[in-house]
């Protein structure tokens, strides 16, 4: 099976964009870093092992065919300028990057670019995260945004428990019952990123991170991440 994100693109070497790459060149994916701020990339090159940061703009055309754009699976702009974000985002996209996704901070924006060519635009600004959803009577959510105009949803939830208390530590993810439109897109243990197959199984403290296509199905996914009371 083909490894989906094995070859990325961060554009922004701000924290999030640091730390993105840090995890992903952990767990062993080829990683570029494209900042602008020759400083800042000079900085974060001498922290980073195995990404290659190179200094520019990440909405140069010339630049990303030389970094062979076509071939990348997954371009993620994650500067402060929210234009620059969504520029270079859909460029990567036309040039052959297999997704492409954009921090958005305004929503005018986010609901500007919903039918675009962009795979996800997340706004953090658009969180509606419900008292519900900050803390899962026996279950641990610690973050959820809103997508696409809060139909949808990103949740990051943590995995307590063990075999016999919960309905995900110590199962493969193809033992998971998700409920229906929900997706487990990412695995972070101990700050790193676990890369999912199949047979990948969740731990006890797992960050897993859950898209919920329909809103109305986050109860489930809610129950899903409850442990029975002999955990307690």
């Amino acid at each position: 099976m083909e490894e989906v994100g094995k070859r990325v693109i961060i554009a922004g070497a701000g924290n999030i964009g640091f730390r993105l790459a840090q995890s992903l060149e952990q767990s062993g994916y080829q990683v570029k870093l494209i900042e602008r701020d020759p400083d800042r990339a000079q900085m974060v090159s001498e922290k980073l092992e195995d990404t290659v940061v190179l200094q520019g703009d990440a909405a140069d055309e010339e630049l990303l065919r030389q970094e062979n754009i076509d071939t990348m699976e997954l371009f993620c702009s994650l500067t402060n300028e929210d234009e620059a974000n969504i520029l270079s985002a859909m460029l990567a996209k036309r040039l052959g990057a297999r997704r492409a996704m954009a921090i958005v901070n305004r929503a005018a924006y986010v609901d500007l670019i919903e039918s675009s060519v962009l795979d996800i635009a997340i706004s953090p600004r658009l969180s509606t995260v419900s008292a519900l959803l900050s803390h899962v009577r026996r279950g641990d959510v610690v973050a959820a945004h809103s997508l696409r105009r809060g139909v949808a949803e990103a949740i990051e939830a943590v995995a307590h428990g063990d075999h016999k208390t919960s309905k995900i530590v110590g199962r493969q993810l193809s033992q998971i019952k998700l409920p229906a439109g929900a997706t487990i897109g990412a695995i972070m243990r101990d700050d790193k990123l676990i890369r999912l197959d199949d047979e990948t199984m969740i731990e006890e403290g797992d960050h897993v991170i859950i898209f919920v296509i329909d809103k109305r199905r986050i109860p489930d996914v809610e129950k899903l991440f409850q442990v029975s009371a002999t955990f307690f």
